[in-house]
């Protein structure tokens, strides 16, 4: 009786052992993961910097052309009043949070419609055109463009990776035990409106 005892104590420990080696390895790939995600997160808020730092150049520049709009460059300018109100800890908690990662993601949308409207009415301007400041700049905001569209991207990737590995069975009952440690990521959505990425137009 006492061997039997002994015997199911040790398949006890034994399988305590496993269980706990299970858990483990499943937090710590769900960390790594999570990882992934937030040093995504913050490409993409790199990328949506450097736009926002190249606002008041453009609109000083867009300025100094002869009777160009004003509502335009005041447009860009209030955009981008809106991004800068966000707080930096609301924006990074947006990734499990899917009203503040709307608000963010608007907010840059239209920041992004923003500056294409102006750079849409730029080319009733030739003297702007011409200009080699102005020139720099477009180019500059076309690849910071191309480089948000990129890291979007890459941010959705990282996002769903995690979402894929957190919700499949088992590491989904595993994630449960932690709370809100290991919530969902929020995407951001392609093409959706306001969230497009504007063209730029460098025709002559």
């Amino acid at each position: 009786m006492q061997g039997k005892k002994s015997y199911t104590l040790w398949v006890v420990l034994g399988l305590l052992l496993i269980f706990g080696f299970f858990v483990g390895s499943t937090y710590n790939s769900l960390v790594t993961l999570d990882q992934a995600v937030q040093g995504q997160w913050g490409q993409v808020q790199n990328v949506y910097q450097r736009r926002a730092d190249l606002v008041p150049n453009l609109v000083a520049t867009v300025k100094g052309a002869a009777n160009f709009e004003k509502s335009t460059y005041i447009a860009v300018a209030d955009a981008r009043s809106k991004v800068g109100q966000i707080s930096p800890q609301a924006i990074a908690g947006a990734i499990n949070n899917p009203q503040a990662f709307a608000k963010y993601d608007q907010a840059q949308g239209q920041l992004g419609m923003a500056l294409s409207h102006l750079l849409a009415v730029s080319e009733r301007y030739p003297d702007l055109k011409a200009s080699k400041n102005f020139l720099t700049l477009q180019s500059q905001l076309e690849g910071t463009e191309n480089r948000i569209a990129v890291e979007r991207m890459r941010y959705n990737d990282m996002a769903r990776a995690f979402n894929t590995k957190r919700d499949t069975v088992p590491t989904v009952f595993i994630a449960s035990m932690f709370g809100s440690r290991f919530q969902e990521k929020v995407y951001f959505a392609a093409d959706a409106g306001a969230q497009k990425v504007p063209t730029v137009n460098f025709s002559p």
